[in-house]
């Protein structure tokens, strides 16, 4: 029997290990789509204990908890720390299979030290170890734990009204060498149909410092953004849509959209994919000609739970997978683009793996000369972010396109610890390749082998977003 989480867990076979140990375990990170806070890296935030830096914000181990039929008081609510804690300690007990479990434990061993596994028994002594360290080590601030993690570059995600101060304090910092880049996230100009449309226009009116009176407007309002956000490192753009649409119209069919949408009048179908579909060529358009790399999340069905969405809003572990069949419709906007040059470098992600096939033969359609992989099948994408997930995206694209031209994995959090998804999934990327060759499926060259698994684990994109 193998020990729990030894130097070669998920690695089955010597070819595995020696990839992984002799290649890519100390390669650098490029953390390319996040959540955290620039403000909170700027002020390297000192976090004051296990509860405030896992729980706050996580809504995979909300989930969690709830599946395990604890209070919401424990979860999103009010109860004090540890109690929050421990609750979630005898949770984790019972995730045997969930990635969560391996998640976690590798960052209590990598971060703290702690070689067990955590239960409720133990809660307690976990918990003071954790938070010694926490409060007293100099290593465990924001930019401490960035450092230890080895990252190059961070994309965290941002609204275009943003000012951006705390990425412009950072880059003007001489002590902190990671990049955080800020990542442009245009949806709530896009979600004309949505609850604070209107109100969301004003800000932006206010920021570009003119009226938004035409739905060109807003799109030329979106690329002056998109020009101040390229000014400010932008790497990455990123998109999150229900389903991707393509349904072109007049500049009158996007106008008339648009005013019924800022009166608050009940909009069509037609009406809100004509103006969305406006907008996303014209951002698209404006990332092509800056070297901004476009990221399109789709098939998620946000906030199902209605009472819940109610009491706690959107963003707190209530989201699932939709069954969208929308690959013509983005074929389509692809097309478009790739018709006047006009196509940037896309990374695509369906939440839904029943899609990973029809990726992977899309994205040979439209490939370009600027980088290889200009068009990307992201990785295994938030439910999908298991062991299994990550074997089909990987095996679905190794069948179906170039796998060595893959730009690898991102955390798509919103916690400092889960670098550490980094090393899970190249520990898995390793074992799948490690395994073809183990049974005569690639031949063992170490030079072919070694620019893989380094390309997939930084190197491509390091490449990929001009580092």
């Amino acid at each position: 029997m193998k020990p729990f989480l030894d130097k070669d867990f998920l690695l089955e076979t010597p070819t595995a290990q020696h990839l992984y140990h002799d290649y890519v375990e100390g390669l650098p990170l490029v953390d390319y789509h996040c959540h955290i806070s620039p403000k909170e890296i700027y002020e390297d935030r000192r976090f004051d204990n296990l509860a405030e830096v896992w729980l706050g914000g996580d809504h995979y181990k909300w989930r969690v908890m709830r599946s395990n039929g604890i209070s919401e008081d424990y979860i999103t609510g009010d109860k004090p720390a540890f109690e929050r804690f421990q609750k979630f300690a005898e949770s984790l007990e019972l995730c045997i299979g969930n990635p969560m479990y391996h998640w976690c434990h590798l960052e209590l061993k990598n971060y703290f030290g702690f070689e067990g596994h955590l239960t409720g028994d133990n809660a307690k002594e976990v918990w003071d170890l954790c938070n010694d360290k926490l409060r007293n080590d100099p290593n465990f601030t924001a930019r401490g734990l960035i450092r230890q993690s080895n990252v190059a570059m961070i994309g965290t995600t941002d609204d275009p009204v943003d000012s951006l101060e705390w990425h412009q304090k950072i880059a003007a910092d001489p002590t902190f060498e990671t990049k955080v880049c800020p990542s442009f996230r245009p949806d709530k100009a896009l979600n004309l149909h949505k609850a604070g449309f209107a109100d969301y226009i004003a800000q932006l009116s206010a920021v570009v410092g003119r009226e938004l009176t035409t739905a060109q407007d807003v799109a030329d309002a979106l690329v002056e953004r998109i020009e101040y956000f390229h000014a400010n490192g932008c790497r990455a753009a990123d998109h999150g849509l229900d389903y991707v649409m393509y349904r072109p119209c007049t500049p009158e069919e996007a106008d008339a959209a648009y005013h019924k949408a800022l009166a608050g009048e009940k909009l069509t179908i037609e009406e809100i994919e004509g103006y969305q579909t406006t907008l996303l060529l014209a951002c698209a358009r404006a990332y092509a000609r800056l070297g901004i790399a476009m990221q399109l999340h789709y098939s998620c069905i946000r906030n199902p739970n209605a009472r819940m969405f109610a009491q706690l809003g959107p963003d707190t572990g209530y989201d699932i997978i939709a069954n969208t069949n929308c690959t013509a419709e983005l074929a389509a906007l692809l097309s478009d683009l790739d018709a006047t040059g006009e196509c940037p470098k896309t990374i695509l992600y369906s939440l839904n793996p029943a899609d990973n096939a029809q990726l992977d033969v899309l994205i040979g359609a439209f490939q370009g000369t600027e980088v290889p992989g200009k068009i990307q099948h992201g990785s295994a994408w938030w439910f999908n972010d298991n062991r299994a997930g990550m074997v089909e995206q990987m095996t679905s694209l190794a069948n179906l396109s170039l796998l060595g031209n893959f730009i690898g994995m991102l955390t798509d959090s919103r916690s400092f610890l889960s670098y550490t998804r980094h090393e899970y999934f190249r520990r898995v990327m390793c074992n799948l390749i490690g395994g073809w060759v183990e049974n005569g499926e690639y031949p063992n060259d170490e030079k072919a082998l070694k620019k893989i698994v380094q390309g997939i684990s930084y190197y491509n994109a390091a490449r990929y977003f001009d580092l």
